[in-house]
């Protein structure tokens, strides 16, 4: 369900729209209202929340964004490509070298590694 309260009435509309719903940014948000033939600096009432909410209800946003973009993920480590295995051991997905950057993860890795005792 879409997070649009009267409060945003009086603010830039679009703004607030793009920050508040996860998966709408400001080019959607601006393509929605003007399919709707909405004003993005005017006050909009009640009847023009509703049509943006059902606007807004035929995109995947939310909670169905989040777990589209988790299967995803989930099914390229299933396959064992190389994007899969990189998002299994925390490096760097797209392409970005990792000889000077991308510390923060090469010190996950480093830690769960180094955690390991032998038994004698």
């Amino acid at each position: 369900m879409t997070k649009i309260s009267k409060d945003k009435k009086k603010r830039n509309i679009v703004f607030d729209l793009s920050r508040s719903i996860y998966g709408i940014g400001p080019a959607t948000v601006r393509k929605i209202l003007q399919k709707l033939n909405i004003n993005e600096q005017d006050e909009i009432s009640e009847k023009q929340i509703t049509l943006i909410k059902s606007e807004c209800n035929k995109y995947d946003i939310e909670g169905n964004l989040r777990r589209k973009i988790a299967l995803n993920i989930k099914r390229l480590k299933e396959i064992g490509c190389e994007r899969g295995i990189r998002h299994r051991i925390g490096l760097p997905v797209r392409g970005q070298k990792t000889r000077n950057n991308a510390k923060t993860a090469k010190k996950s890795r480093k830690r769960t590694s180094a955690g390991d005792k032998k038994f004698k």
